[in-house]
């Protein structure tokens, strides 16, 4: 079970990210847009991670 919250966290984080990108782009702020990249490349971690724990738990 802890995989779908891991790949929900995901899905939410680089939704969030892409967001911050989006609006950093627009202000013209690098840190923003630097924040959002790093939320991005977070969420794709954890979402890898909920995949990883399917993957065990399956063949367990």
């Amino acid at each position: 079970m802890g995989e779908l919250k891991d790949t929900i966290k995901g899905l939410g984080n680089e939704i969030a990210g892409n967001a911050k990108q989006a609006a950093g782009d627009a202000r013209n702020d690098p840190e923003q847009k630097a924040e959002g990249k790093a939320q991005e490349r977070k969420g794709e971690v954890q979402q890898g991670v909920g995949k990883v724990k399917g993957a065990v738990g399956d063949r367990v």
